[in-house]
């Protein structure tokens, strides 16, 4: 556990530099390699990622718990899991996906309080908050310093305002959430008014928030933690989609695009057996 107690470590500290952290969502080794080659200091899985690779609307707990320890062993960056709703109702239940993710090789880890089912979208905020109790519980007995995030996943889904999302994360910092992750926030305003109502590190999802915000202004308003869901496999598909396009209408315009085979080695290599 000593290089996972490091990572995990190190990712906590991460938290409090200078900038938000950049944290990328790869989808395979490939990917997380890719990333590691570019400087990122840190990775993030991605659950509709890992169903996209799978062709499926939603991955299995086994397929996100898979997709952990590929992403971990991929590089030595530390990793956070996302764990959706941990695959289950019950709260203990929930946070045995936080152990058990930890037993892949992440470095922290997110709950979130959508439940999965449309007719009833988000958690009635006792038992959300009962959840996320659970979660820190189970994350303080690893044998790791584990990061756990909540979510509150009401703005993506219609289902309460922002006062009902303040609410729940300032009920989810009491009961011990190390970061704050609300999806859903779209402009600087609304980013503002999550982080001054809190005392922990705040994520924000650019997925789905104005793309012309940058890095330095989400400093400005002190968004610790920057990363993109699952943004980045929707646009290599979308690319992998266009490209198809053109093959099947009987055009290759797209090849002249294609990165150099020299380019993805050089992010391979270190990794590759001599």
């Amino acid at each position: 556990m000593t290089d996972q107690t490091a990572r995990a470590t190190r990712f906590r500290a991460l938290h409090e530099g200078p900038e938000p952290l950049l944290l990328p969502n790869p989808w395979d080794a490939g990917t997380a390699r890719l990333l590691a080659s570019l400087g990122f200091d840190a990775l993030a899985t991605t659950s509709l990622g890992v169903a996209n690779q799978a062709g499926r609307t939603r991955a299995t707990r086994q397929d996100v718990l898979d997709n952990c320890r590929v992403i971990s062993e991929a590089t030595p960056l530390p990793v956070n899991a996302d764990l959706e709703n941990g695959f289950a109702d019950d709260p203990a239940e929930a946070a045995k996906m936080i152990a058990d993710a930890c037993a892949c090789g992440v470095a922290g880890a997110s709950i979130e309080d959508a439940t999965g089912d449309r007719r009833a979208p988000i958690y009635d905020f006792g038992l959300a908050v009962e959840r996320v109790r659970a979660a820190v519980e189970v994350t303080r007995g690893l044998p790791v310093p584990l990061v756990l995030t909540a979510r509150a996943e009401n703005l993506l889904y219609d289902a309460g305002d922002l006062d009902d999302t303040i609410r729940r994360l300032q009920a989810f910092e009491e009961a011990g959430a190390d970061v704050l992750y609300a999806p859903g926030l779209r402009t600087l305003d609304e980013m503002r008014a999550v982080v001054s109502s809190v005392g922990r590190p705040v994520n924000v999802v650019m997925g789905f928030a104005d793309p012309a915000i940058t890095r330095e202004q989400l400093a400005e308003i002190g968004v610790r933690r920057v990363s993109i869901g699952g943004a980045l496999s929707r646009y290599a598909l979308g690319s992998f989609l266009d490209a198809a396009k053109q093959m099947r209408d009987g055009r290759f315009g797209f090849v002249a695009d294609v990165p150099p085979m020299s380019d993805l080695y050089r992010a391979f290599k270190p990794y590759s057996a001599p």
